[in-house]
């Protein structure tokens, strides 16, 4: 070994025996940072946990927490409590979650709204991705572009060339302004280069109403709630804007089959803690989403509303919240959407 090496590996075990005496050999035995970090994951949960949902209950994120949250109770062996906190774009959710005990005992369902939010708000009282660790997926579900069944666009290239013939005069139907769907709608016109008015409206019904009363000519909501009505034979989808085609309409291309390329938006919806809980805490809480995930009778719950179930791992979910921040963030810029 060279006296260069030598002297290199004096210094690495010097350093180590110096910490070790300092962690072990002063004050009667500190434990390491990393055993008390295992202690708590041992002893985790100590109580019942709370998901706090920003959306009322019987929506689709509402119905995604409670299918997951029964079977997290099961394996963990405390309850988990859904408390519903909506308004304020989500804020008032993110909020409380943000300043409570970083233990692991509440926990925040974070969507496309959390990623939206970052990009549409002036200010915020905290920040997504700073502020929370996120802890895994659960859902995917996709975004539909529908008409009436009587519409006179049999499919999504009649509308466009209806719409670029005749700009400005194409009503497009969505919920309130930031949405997943307002905002998928602005990012259709954009990619489809055709001039139209989008049309918020206070909720899912009155969208459907406006639809079928022939005040918007098309809508883009989300699949799951409008089902019944495409079942019914009451509405028609010409698209979904997911990568994929639906599994619940399997005949339905999807919008970059018919030539929207970079047309690609889907809803989605994860659960994050407070930024510092202890990493052992997030591991847990993850395993036990993955394992209620890949049980068959959540699974098929999940895929009933049209759900794709997600399961992965934490680094996974912040990635994905990081690239949706990203990616909305320039849908709203580029359509000129002012901050809130």
């Amino acid at each position: 070994m060279s006296p260069a090496c030598s002297m290199a590996r004096s210094r690495q075990d010097l350093s180590a025996l110096t910490r070790r005496q300092l962690l072990w050999g002063l004050g009667g035995g500190a434990l390491m940072p990393g055993a008390m970090a295992q202690g708590i994951g041992t002893t985790f949960p100590s109580k019942a946990l709370r998901i706090v949902v920003p959306f009322g209950a019987g929506g689709v994120a509402d119905l995604t927490v409670r299918t997951v949250s029964r079977r997290m109770a099961e394996t963990l062996g405390q309850p988990v409590v859904v408390d519903n906190r909506p308004g304020a774009g989500g804020v008032v959710a993110a909020e409380l979650v943000a300043k409570a005990d970083p233990d692991g005992h509440t926990l925040l369902l974070i969507s496309n709204g959390t990623a939206v939010s970052a990009g549409l708000m002036k200010q915020l009282p905290y920040d997504p991705v700073r502020d929370f660790k996120s802890v895994g997926l659960l859902a995917t579900f996709d975004i539909a572009i529908i008409v009436p069944v009587d519409s006179r666009f049999a499919n999504l290239a009649q509308l466009l060339q209806w719409a670029r013939e005749n700009p400005g005069r194409l009503n497009i139907g969505s919920i309130n302004i930031g949405s997943t769907q307002h905002l998928t709608a602005e990012w259709f016109k954009l990619v489809a280069g055709i001039q139209a008015q989008v049309v918020p409206f206070n909720g899912t019904p009155a969208v459907l109403t406006a639809l079928r009363g022939g005040q918007v000519d098309v809508a883009v909501e989300i699949l799951g709630p409008v089902l019944p009505q495409l079942r019914g034979k009451a509405l028609r989808a010409l698209a979904v804007t997911s990568e994929r085609r639906a599994s619940a309409l399997p005949d339905v291309p999807t919008a970059q089959e018919q030539g929207l390329k970079g047309l690609l938006a889907a809803s989605w919806n994860g659960l994050a803690v407070p930024a510092r809980t202890p990493a052992p805490v997030i591991d847990r809480l993850n395993k036990e989403i993955v394992s209620a995930l890949q049980t068959p009778a959540v699974r098929q719950q999940l895929m009933d509303m049209n759900l794709d179930p997600h399961p992965g791992t934490p680094l996974q979910a912040q990635e994905w919240l990081q690239q949706e921040i990203r990616a909305w963030g320039q849908v709203i810029e580029r359509a000129g959407i002012p901050r809130q």
